[in-house]
């Protein structure tokens, strides 16, 4: 089977044309802009790139157009595989049909966490021997690559409450049919397109209604907006993650103890830090346990974790001045990521470069939440992005002089450059590129005087 699959580029679709290729078929693409390191991923894969909307591409016409959900009509591309009748299929519908119909899925939902989480319970499974399958929005060091067919029964997916495509708007994890279901965790995001959280909680119910009744649902001990979707109704076992639940987890530092009722308590000392972590560990060795791995060798394997790019991840450490790369952009995101940096270095002062790029945070749902998330930060650098429709520098008034608001990131490096000393850490939060600025930031430092 031809695969041309529009919107390549993008995590999803890209871990897709990956699978897909493993699986035998001859996989095209095409996008916007494609670019490293997704571009490298598929190249090496034998995925044959194109750059663009040209039509010409849909000559001779693949079997089935796989199209993203970035892609509307009007897209001149789209346009012509409507005229034409050629066959058109989303992301999610392909994977469920041709990957995950004969596997047990293990899919991971929520607000946030989702890419640790995914990224910890396919390290698990993968330590346990089980030759797992995955697709995850994100790179697991684990692995070195966002997605894998695996040999084994299980598949692990990072479930995006994001819409399917233009012609099927009904979230892309309601496609998936886990029988193992994480809930990590419910919060009012993607403002683009749902109205308000109550559109959410109904996706997320829809998700519960396709989990068997011979599943498992992992879900915290105590989250309002998730307890509010399963008294929707709910037909499979749910296991409690968290204080007063069926597992416990506590911790400081690189220390993390789990344990499961009234069985004896596993710790271990492991490269992540901060109570956000430790709850996102404890989901995965409780989903673990769900396929039959004990939390012994579960926990054990956490010991090794690789970690996940773009998730405090070190880029470099110039004079002694760590720079972190981070992807959170929601205030709880924010605010938890900072509380584990402060935990892991309580002494060295905590500088934060961020910009309100996704979608949420451009329509100033959350600005009266994003100072109070900064607290922990001996400084803020915010980009100002153009076309803000709010006030970046009245939101972080409350922080005083802590707060700097720039136009351009070389002003933003600037700063930074002018204030961070050695056994400082720098952490840029941002969903996407930034312009650059990890590397700005590492040129400059490693120059500073």
């Amino acid at each position: 089977m031809h695969l041309h699959i529009l919107g390549i580029a993008g995590t999803f679709m890209g871990g897709l044309a990956q699978l897909a290729r493993a699986a035998g078929h001859r996989v095209t693409g095409a996008d916007a802009a494609v670019y490293p390191p997704m571009s490298d991923q598929l190249e090496a894969a034998g995925i044959a790139l194109t750059e663009g909307w040209d039509p010409a591409q849909l000559d001779p016409a693949p079997d089935v157009v796989v199209i993203g959900n970035a892609l509307s009509r009007g897209n001149p591309v789209v346009e012509v595989v409507l005229d034409r009748g050629i066959p058109y299929t989303s992301g999610p519908q392909w994977l469920a049909k041709h990957v995950l119909a004969e596997r047990h899925v293990l899919a991971v939902a929520g607000t946030h966490g989702k890419t640790t989480t995914a990224s910890l319970l396919a390290a698990i499974l993968g330590a346990a021997g089980e030759q797992p399958g995955f697709l995850i929005g994100g790179v697991p060091g684990d692995f070195g690559v966002s997605a894998r067919l695996g040999e084994g029964r299980c598949f692990v997916v990072e479930a995006d409450e994001y819409d399917t495509a233009f012609f099927d708007k009904r979230s892309k994890f309601l496609h998936y049919r886990p029988r193992t279901l994480v809930l990590n965790n419910l919060e009012f995001d993607h403002a683009d397109i749902f109205p308000d959280l109550a559109a959410i909680q109904r996706q997320f119910h829809h998700l519960v209604r396709t989990v068997p009744g011979t599943g498992a649902i992992l879900a915290p001990a105590a989250d309002a907006a998730l307890e509010e979707v399963l008294a929707m109704g709910c037909w499979t076992p749910v296991t409690r993650v968290g204080a007063g639940g069926d597992w416990q987890v506590s911790g400081s530092g690189h220390q993390l103890t789990l344990q499961r009722g009234d069985e004896p308590a596993v710790t271990t000392e492991w490269p992540l830090t901060g109570e956000h972590n430790r709850a996102n560990a404890a989901m995965a060795v409780a989903a673990a346990s769900s396929v039959g791995v004990a939390p012994e060798a579960a926990t054990r394997a956490l010991a090794g974790f690789g970690g996940v790019r773009r998730r405090q991840e070190l880029r470099g450490e110039p004079r002694g001045i760590r720079v972190l790369d981070d992807f959170a952009h929601h205030p709880t995101a924010i605010r938890t990521t900072l509380a584990g940096l402060r935990e892991d270095r309580p002494q060295g002062r905590l500088w934060v470069v961020t910009e309100p790029r996704s979608a949420t945070m451009r329509r100033g749902v959350h600005q009266q939440a994003l100072a109070g998330a900064l607290e922990a930060a001996d400084g803020v650098f915010a980009l100002r992005p153009e076309g803000l429709e709010w006030d970046l520098a009245a939101a972080l008034a409350p922080l005083g002089e802590r707060a700097r608001v720039a136009d351009e990131v070389p002003e933003l490096v600037a700063g930074v450059a002018a204030v961070a000393a050695p056994g400082d850490t720098v952490v840029v939060m941002s969903n996407g590129g930034f312009g650059g600025i990890h590397e700005q930031l590492l040129t400059t430092l490693a120059g500073a005087a």
